[in-house]
């Protein structure tokens, strides 16, 4: 018995084939074009995405060897939004990207008249142009007449789960799951339902909305002629949402923290959505048999991003790993310190208008002591994420982190990481964790996967990194960073 998971990402759609037992069997990945028609404005065509997305599928199963495909799991980009004609399924414009900023301005203008309380009690998430709400009512008011045929219900809405979905059933099927309704602004995730004040708030018909349903549930079959035969498609989550399953974090205190372009760290707070008085999401970490388990999340902007960027924009380097050889050849004298944010600074101080800076350099910085400092960016800002968390739920202070991600293959950065911390890191020996959470949702539902607890014993370890550092180095280390980012929020934008 064989489980395809559909791994949907920012730059590119990746598809693998794993057995009942969770083994990968074979791997297909097609990256697609990203189109930026404006600063700030990041868009997708939705075509693209469906073509990369069947593609790789067929090719994934083709190279493992066409077994009967038993169920299908999706995991894919949040908060970005389609659009699309219900009678055609032809979309009414490109996808609006979650990185995209054109809403900035609607953003700031309901902030200052003051409903961000009331949108972060209903949804557990802040006014910010990165979820999804805001994006729909652009379009509306942009396209023309699109707002009159949503309200004739001409039209529907959804995260990219919704449009493969959509895609694969042949329209059959306008659903979500819970994970991805929690990103949009406009979903109650205390009542589990859509919220008619936010709709009306951001101006959003819920004739557009699709319906929502647990993570692992019956989300439609696809049409036959794509794999050959109709294949139930069983499970669904967002790509964080996803990793957590992965983890198997489906206890009170267990954290993950995935580094990729980005880092998302989400800690799994039970049956309690908390508060964040740190300015972190409240989120939906996962909803099974009917049961709604949150999270608080922290994003930071930049991760593995900012060793790209000493290979692609300063050119110390040709390859992500020499990062690892050249940052042990640092001069331990020199402190230098890099504040990576290059597209503002994300949790917990959202400052969108803030720019990266370095500290602390002499005459005597060069390549190696920028490779170290860029590491040890991750780690500043995973601690910065750590603690608020810990401030907002105290049952957060003795938490293992489970990393996974490109950026985990690095033995220095997660040293340190572990160092700066002052607690365990756990790599596991499975690093596909967001393909694998949406293919146990899948076959958790069609009954060919363990129970979560069982899942989780079998979560295997690769290596724990422990911390080294002494205590008192630890604090003056952070105290640095610390300075360092308040004299980036100083700057005027």
């Amino acid at each position: 018995m064989t489980i395809l998971a559909m791994d949907q990402g920012t730059t590119s759609s990746r598809a693998l084939v794993f057995s009942d037992e969770l083994q990968v069997q074979a791997t297909a990945q097609h990256e697609f074009p990203q189109h930026f028609p404006r600063s700030g404005w990041v868009e997708h065509d939705p075509g693209d995405i469906w073509t990369a997305s069947a593609g790789t599928a067929r090719a994934a199963i083709e190279r493992a060897g066409a077994p009967r495909i038993d169920a299908i799991g999706i995991t894919n980009q949040r908060e970005t939004v389609v659009i699309w004609d219900r009678r055609t399924g032809q979309p009414i414009h490109r996808a609006i990207v979650w990185q995209d900023r054109r809403t900035a301005d609607v953003c700031d203008r309901l902030r200052d008249e003051g409903v961000e309380d009331q949108v972060t009690d209903t949804t557990g998430l802040l006014l910010d142009p990165y979820f999804s709400a805001t994006k729909i009512a652009w379009l509306l008011d942009r396209v023309e007449g699109a707002r009159d045929r949503a309200r004739a219900g001409e039209l529907a809405f959804g995260t990219i789960d919704s449009f493969l979905i959509w895609k694969l059933t042949g329209g059959r099927a306008h659903v979500t799951d819970a994970t991805n309704a929690s990103r949009t602004l406009l979903y109650d995730i205390r009542k589990g339902e859509w919220s008619d004040d936010m709709c009306r708030l951001f101006g959003i018909p819920r004739e557009l909305l699709p319906e929502v349903r647990d993570s692992a549930d019956d989300f439609g079959t696809t049409r036959g002629d794509l794999f050959g035969r109709e294949i139930p498609i069983t499970g669904v989550a967002g790509d964080q949402q996803a990793a957590t399953v992965g983890q198997a974090c489906f206890t009170p205190g267990m954290m993950k923290s995935t580094y990729g372009t980005g880092c998302f760290a989400l800690l799994n707070t039970g049956g309690q959505a908390v508060r964040s008085r740190n300015r972190l999401l409240t989120t939906i970490a996962y909803r099974l048999d009917g049961k709604t388990t949150f999270a608080l999340e922290g994003s930071i902007f930049i991760a593995g991003a900012v060793v790209q960027w000493l290979r692609d924009g300063l050119k110390l380097i040709r390859e992500a790993k020499e990062t690892q050889t050249l940052s042990g050849q640092a001069d331990d004298s020199q402190q230098v310190i890099m504040v990576p944010a290059f597209t503002g600074l994300g949790a917990p101080h959202w400052a969108p208008a803030a720019r990266g800076a370095i500290f602390g350099l002499t005459r005597n910085t060069g390549p190696a002591e920028f490779a170290r400092a860029a590491l040890e960016s991750v780690g500043f800002q995973t601690r910065d994420l750590l603690q608020a968390m810990r401030a907002d739920w105290p049952d957060a202070g003795d938490a293992v982190l489970r990393v996974d991600g490109g950026m985990t293959a690095s033995e220095p950065a997660m040293q340190f990481l572990a160092d700066i911390l002052g607690a365990p890191v756990d790599r596991p020996r499975n690093t596909e964790t967001t393909a694998q959470g949406a293919a146990w949702l899948a076959g958790y539902r069609a009954g060919l996967c363990p129970s979560p607890a069982e899942y989780a014993r079998a979560w295997q370890l690769d290596r724990r990194f422990e911390p080294r550092m002494a205590g008192d180095e630890r604090d003056r280390r952070y105290s640095a960073w610390t300075r360092a980012v308040q004299a980036v929020l100083s700057v005027p934008s």
